[in-house]
């Protein structure tokens, strides 16, 4: 057995509902799509045992494997997929990832309120052909399919068993039906939970465990104190503890495809100024935040799109290489730019709410931010709000706060994934940003591959706009993770978009 903690309760197991790297953890080991990801991160066949594309690369065909079966027995079926993605796209049921399914063909215009097609998912360009067949029409080619396909908005659902459980599905571990590597045994909510090996899966002798058993642990320390005792295989190490054990041999850090950020909500009066933006984003010193405040491998970040995530077609230029860092003058010229921005509000005094996270490590560095800028720029009153992460989402997403802490991760290795947030009209715009010509670039790149070299330019002119010119977010760090991991512990896959996957782990020599 494999013995893990978290940090908390699983906040949704529905896989239309994900907001979280826990619940997307739980959901792609006791689920599977027609892909998942790798060890390596790249797509290997899941239900699918392969597919055929046309030569325009808009229809995908996928031939789904005889032996995929759901833990009640019945076959895996190329409607459930049809299904699902029904479900994530249609107005009573709509999934908040479902702008990952817009490349489908009329994915976009069944969610939008005033089409003809608002909510028809009978018309959306994915049909079963027969049981094991199921044919995708995309809108245009797009050459990150296969990844998208990985993401659990795309996993499948039996809707027979859904239509029974009625409004109790997914809230109780009875309530589920698994097709992926492991099945959800036992679930005590807000203490712990156990996944064991599925027999039904069609790879299960590539699955070594037997059981995994999860305990809710909210303390570090006493995380810990566990991993020391030999009651935990893995421990994550929060920002007060990395100096007591960065030389213990059980140490282990790595950079992750997760963002973190300040957005600067341009309703607000005072943050409607890009002055003032941009004196915010200059006026703390974010090298102290991430090596002496986190102190977990996290990297100071003056962007949008991550280092080591994306390179030029021909694979020579890192995206960060053009442009490197944006507004990283310093606190002099921030308080030019401050001093400006009052002026031109004909004010001497601000004060913004600080919306935060209410973990140990990131309560730390929003004071840390919190005093520099007060500090650097005369008249600031930085109030710091912290709340839960639900709870922090639903203020985010009614524009009801001022500055907040907030953060991204990867759903597939393209910059769009990052920069797609901030479209005008997107899910999860929430600071009131619009800008036409960031539009037109974004909506080109997710439409346009025909010239992937221009695509990458325009890439990388969009985020100038987003962070450079506009100061849209102020960019905090690039996220790592430290933990310790028993040299037992073997095939543990940590994803960098903070996902794990356990299908392949295994014990090997522990005493």
């Amino acid at each position: 057995m494999l013995n893990l903690i978290a940090s908390g309760e699983i906040p949704t197991l529905k896989t239309n509902g994900i907001m979280d790297g826990l619940s997307a953890t739980i959901i792609m080991n006791i689920y599977e799509g027609l892909y998942r990801l790798a060890p390596d991160n790249k797509p290997t066949p899941g239900v699918a045992e392969r597919y055929d594309v046309s030569e325009d690369r808009k229809t995908y065909t996928f031939h789904l494997r005889q032996d995929a079966k759901w833990s009640n027995g019945q076959p895996v079926t190329a409607q459930d997929f049809v299904y699902a993605w029904g479900r994530a796209l249609h107005p009573d049921t709509l999934s908040p990832h479902a702008y990952l399914m817009d490349d489908i063909q009329n994915a976009k215009a069944i969610q939008e309120k005033g089409n003809p097609l608002y909510g028809k998912v009978e018309e959306l360009g994915a049909k079963a052909v027969d049981a094991s067949t199921l044919v995708v029409t995309l809108e245009h080619a797009v050459p990150y399919f296969l990844d998208l396909v990985t993401g659990s908005v795309y996993f499948p659902q039996n809707k027979e068993f859904i239509d029974a459980q009625k409004d109790q599905y997914a809230l109780e571990a009875q309530n589920l039906l698994f097709n992926g590597p492991f099945i959800l045994d036992s679930w005590q909510h807000e203490k712990g939970w156990v996944l064991k090996k599925n027999p039904g899966y069609w790879d299960a002798e590539s699955v070594k465990m037997e059981a995994i058993n999860f305990n809710v642990v909210k303390d570090v320390t006493t995380g810990i104190n566990l991993y020391e005792t030999g009651a935990l295989d893995v421990a994550d190490l929060s920002s007060e503890v990395v100096d007591l054990y960065n030389t213990n041999p059980d140490f282990t850090t790595a950079l992750k495809t997760e963002m973190y950020f300040i957005r600067l909500n341009q309703k607000n009066p005072y943050l409607k100024n890009v002055n003032i933006r941009r004196a915010i984003d200059m006026a703390w010193n974010k090298k102290q935040a991430a090596e002496l405040v986190l102190k977990n491998g996290s990297i100071p970040a003056y962007f949008l799109v991550p280092k080591q995530f994306v390179f030029s077609p021909d694979g020579g230029q890192d995206f960060r290489d053009k442009y490197g860092d944006f507004n990283a003058d310093g606190k002099e010229k921030a308080l030019e730019y401050w001093n400006k921005g009052l002026s031109e509000l004909g004010v001497k005094q601000i004060e913004l709410e600080f919306l935060s996270y209410d973990d140990e490590s990131r309560k730390k560095v929003a004071e840390f931010i919190q005093n520099e800028l007060e500090k650097s720029l005369p008249g600031l009153t930085v109030k710091i709000n912290q709340q839960p992460n639900k709870q922090k989402l639903a203020l985010e997403s009614k524009l009801n706060y001022a500055m907040s802490f907030s953060g991204w991760r990867s759903s597939l290795q393209d910059p769009v994934d990052f920069l797609g947030v901030f479209l005008s009209d997107g899910a999860y715009n929430w600071q009131g940003f619009a800008n036409a010509k960031y539009d037109q670039l974004i909506r080109l790149a997710m439409t346009d591959f025909s010239d992937i070299n221009a695509r990458f330019h325009n890439l990388q002119e969009a985020e100038k706009i987003l962070v450079g010119e506009e100061v849209v977010i102020s960019p905090l760090y690039q996220a790592a993770s430290a933990r310790l991991i028993k040299p037992y512990v073997k095939g543990f896959v940590a994803h960098p978009n903070s996902t794990f996957s356990y299908k392949w782990a295994y014990i090997e020599g522990k005493k």
